[in-house]
């Protein structure tokens, strides 16, 4: 599913008023919870149109940099950056729901908050440098996946002024070598004679997905179990064809008495659920 998500930014200032803190992003949540019946449901938790983020502060030599936010019906979610020498490094993250919003969570057994953490995955980043991961990325965290795109983040902020230099993410960066183009020195000179054109290429059809084996187990005994090939045709102005790849993808999910969820990450921006 495609679900609607609204991008936060966070500017915190210091007593004089500069920028010590930025941060612009976008994010959601996919939670299994129990559900009054014993069944697993999972469910996307999404920022409202309305972020607050009391309680954030700069960070200093000794005090950690903290990004905290408030959004919907009292969901929050939080990272503690530190300072080290020359670089900087997210801590944890921490996201707390509130079961009790029963439009996200309309039959969930347990009530009330619920607080899960998890360790930032990324590695230290250069001090007057921002980090940026335009690709989303997937964070695990007991039962919740929590999902990050158009990331843009610089803590301890010098002299007021956001950085023009960049950290990518590995999503950002490229696997393939780039191609190199032509030059007189790796071009070997044609004959004078004089060829047809060559016809155009037809279209390349998109080949037939490869077929996967994906389980899930209840103890010991495997409750959950499919073989399929998945091919995703997304429409939007452009068409998109997506076949998922069995050898990066990997299953999670729950069962229950009577409902399983199965969820598909491909490691590539792309998670199904059943």
């Amino acid at each position: 599913g495609f679900f609607q998500s609204y991008a936060v930014e966070v500017d915190i200032k210091d007593a004089s008023n500069a920028t010590c803190l930025y941060a612009d992003w976008m994010m959601r949540f996919l939670i299994t919870y129990e559900s009054n019946n014993g069944d697993y449901k999972t469910t996307t938790l999404n920022l409202s149109s309305s972020v607050t983020h009391n309680g954030s502060v700069c960070g200093n030599d000794t005090q950690a940099a903290l990004v905290a936010l408030q959004f919907g019906e009292g969901h929050s979610w939080s990272i503690n950056m530190t300072k080290n020498n020359e670089t900087y490094q997210g801590d944890f993250i921490t996201l707390t729901y509130n079961t009790n919003d029963t439009a996200v969570f309309p039959d969930a057994k347990r009530k009330g908050p619920v607080t899960v953490s998890v360790r930032d995955p990324f590695r230290p980043v250069q001090l007057n440098t921002v980090f940026v991961c335009h690709n989303s990325f997937f964070i695990e965290a007991e039962n919740v996946t929590e999902i990050y795109w158009n990331v843009t983040v610089q803590a301890f902020v010098q002299n007021g002024t956001v950085s023009k230099k960049e950290s990518r993410c590995p999503a950002d960066t490229p696997t393939s070598a780039p191609t190199v183009p032509p030059t007189t020195a790796n071009v070997t000179t044609a004959s004078t004679t004089t060829l047809a054109p060559a016809p155009t290429a037809a279209p390349k059809p998109v080949e037939n997905p490869d077929t996967g084996n994906y389980s899930l187990k209840s103890g010991n005994k495997t409750c959950f179990l499919a073989t399929v090939g998945l091919q995703l045709n997304v429409s939007q102005d452009k068409p998109l064809v997506i076949n998922i790849n069995p050898k990066t993808t990997i299953a999670d999910g729950a069962c229950g008495n009577t409902t399983a969820t199965l969820k598909l990450n491909d490691g590539n921006s792309t998670l199904i659920g059943f």
